[in-house]
């Protein structure tokens, strides 16, 4: 049964849809006379989970939202904006300007975010923002027609506190605002012919103190999901002008670690007050929380500096990874980036893989969300039909238990992506809807998490809409730079656009951000289709053979890659039996299915690559 607020909410549209229905087909002169159309940037706001809220404090609630709403109206009135109507907990307000709108928006919700912020957990207001650019129908002072019915809608599409804006407020306020909007894709709403394109924007979460994020912390430790604390990183030198590079890298690791969604990163404003001082890691993994500590240290001689960097289980008491850089002492700003890049692209997959340690051995009942997540992505980067099966399996329970969980629902995406690309799906094109309906799922929930665009990427690729990839791999390695995925996924989908010499370039960060990534060999065997379809015969097979000789590398991929390289430099018997193992690996395996598999931007864009499997052996 709905809620009394969503009864209310599609009372008030059908009202809406009913009378700019009447206004249009009735013949009345003085409505004729009066009725107006004209173009306006449309703001609907409405209050997130009202009904939950006044359930347990009906009163105390009511005061919140009527607070929340008086201060937004006020907001609205001197940002230009015209409130035009009250539905419940619900405003609609229009403005001349959509740049205007959305700024106004971003900083109601800003504001709010910062009163929450200093309230209790089940205290919070929450409202959702729409904005729509559209014409509308003016009469008697209200606006009526689709522009206004659409705005609802991307209120409703909107993440509690967030704010959610068509495509044509986009192309409007791009570059002219503060803040950046994520995209998120098609969405397809009720009474509407055809899907719209959205982009959401959240707020950034406000963190008020060092108690707070202390019990941030433990309250996620009690769902299972890993916290993790960057102590501020030692000076080694001697030299306090060396005080500035250690902080800085402390500084940005704790802002790029927060950006890998799964993992919630301790403020520096609790870390840093363990600065200069010895520390017994345990102790401080207590005191804050968490799982995981990562500590480091700056060491400067002459022109040349060495840092050190380590992780840390905590609840274990042993060292998950450890690693040392020696660079030389240019520009301190661009060495700050490229180490806070390098590091944090190394301690993705050690985390993941500390993570599976703590989970692959719990009994199956015992599983929560987080660790139907872990022991999901252990068997996904297995690379077997069976536990393909097994980790859609995993990952499907992660997201029963946890509807919210955007990154599992991403992977669950990713899983599908795998089961296409390695032959796998007994119904591919049902393999790839499942996929796209996952990626926007998480898209939807999170519009932050990069993992998200990272799986919506692949199946753009795979279902040929390669500039839609290449946007959703861009946005998502802007959200995360260190995310070696990423760039695995972008230098693909670049090489079947026939954008090669950029597919090089972004794969070569793979191997430089995360060298223990489970995902290398899938990057390398790119390497060597982009070198091959280049014409760089020895470049290909250097990847190609650097391919096999990898542990992980499953599948018919590497050798039918292997193959094609080998034929190129005349190594034919060695190309004959690779396609034979090729073949063994996926006996459908031939030219026509590499074809439908791989959509290429331009026709014939795999031509070299089919050309020389051709000539190794393998059928048409």
């Amino acid at each position: 049964m709905p809620r009394p607020q969503e009864r209310l909410r599609v009372r008030v549209t059908g009202l809406l849809l009913e009378t700019a229905n009447k206004v249009s087909t009735e013949k009345k002169p003085m409505s004729e006379q009066t009725a107006t159309r004209k173009l306006t940037a449309i703001l609907y706001a409405d209050v997130a989970g009202y009904s939950r809220l006044t359930s347990s404090d009906e009163l105390g609630t009511h005061r919140r939202v009527m607070d929340a709403l008086d201060w937004t109206t006020e907001s609205i009135n001197s940002s230009g904006g015209v409130v035009l109507r009250y539905a419940g907990d619900a405003i609609l307000a229009e403005f001349a300007s959509v740049v205007a709108a959305v700024d106004n928006a971003v900083a109601v919700q800003t504001e709010l975010e910062r009163r929450n912020a200093q309230a209790a957990e089940d205290s919070r207001i929450d409202i959702r923002i729409g904005i729509n650019l559209g014409e509308v129908l003016q009469d008697r002072g209200e606006i009526y027609g689709d522009g206004v019915n659409l705005a609802a809608r991307l209120e409703s599409a909107a993440r509690p506190g967030g704010i959610c804006i068509s495509s044509t407020v986009h192309d409007q306020v791009r570059g002219k605002i503060g803040v950046d909007f994520n995209d998120g894709g098609e969405e397809v709403f009720k009474n509407f012919a055809k899907p719209v394109h959205v982009f959401h924007w959240l707020p950034q979460p406000v963190s008020t103190s060092t108690q707070q994020d202390v019990t941030i912390a433990s309250k996620t430790m009690t769902k299972e999901k890993p916290s993790i604390a960057v102590l501020p990183f030692d000076n080694m030198s001697g030299d306090t002008e060396q005080e500035y590079l250690a902080d800085g890298i402390s500084e940005d690791l704790i802002t790029a670690l927060s950006k890998i969604r799964s993992f919630l990163v301790i403020a520096r404003n609790s870390t840093f007050t363990y600065k200069g001082k010895p520390v017994d890691v345990k102790q401080v993994a207590g005191d804050l929380g968490v799982r995981y500590v990562i500590e480091g240290s700056v060491r400067k001689a002459g022109n040349r500096v060495r840092i050190t960097a380590q992780l840390i289980d905590a609840e274990r008491g042993h060292h998950v990874w450890a690693e040392k850089y020696d660079r030389e002492m240019k520009d301190i700003f661009d060495l700050q980036d490229e180490m806070t890049q390098t590091i944090v692209g190394a301690l993705g997959p050690e985390l993941d893989a500390a993570e599976w340690q703590h989970t692959m051995h719990r009994p199956p009942e015992n599983l929560d969300a987080w660790a139907s997540y872990q022991k999901g992505l252990w068997h996904m980067w297995s690379y077997s039909k069976d536990d393909i099966d097994e980790a859609l399996r995993l990952l499907h329970r992660a997201v029963e238990l946890d509807p919210s969980f955007a990154t599992a629902y991403a992977y669950i995406c990713y899983t599908h992506y795998e089961n296409v690309i390695m032959g796998w799906a007994e119904d591919p094109q049902k393999s790839l809807d499942e996929a796209m309906q996952a990626a926007k799922r998480a898209v939807s929930i999170d519009g932050q998490d990069a993992v998200a665009y990272f799986a919506l990427g692949r199946i753009h690729m795979m279902r040929g809409e390669h500039d839609a990839s290449i946007r959703a791999l861009e946005q998502s390695i802007s959200l995360n730079p260190s995310f070696a995925r990423a760039y695995h996924g972008l230098g693909m989908v670049l090489t079947l656009a026939g954008r090669l010499d950029e597919a090089k370039t972004a794969l070569e960060q793979v191997e430089r951000l995360s060298p223990r990534d489970p995902i290398l060999w899938a990057s390398t065997v790119v390497h060597a289709l982009a070198d091959l379809l280049a014409g760089d015969h020895e470049a290909a097979f250097h990847w190609a053979q650097r391919t096999i000789e990898q542990p992980r590398a499953k599948g018919y991929w590497p050798q039918a890659m292997y193959a094609a390289a080998c034929v190129n430099i005349n190594r034919m018997d060695e190309a004959c039996a690779a396609v034979k193992s090729a073949l063994r690996e996926l006996p459908e395996l031939s030219v026509s299915y590499l074809k439908k598999t791989l959509p290429t931007k331009h026709e014939g864009g795999l031509e070299p690559w089919l050309a020389a499997l051709r000539q190794a052996g393998l059928p048409e």
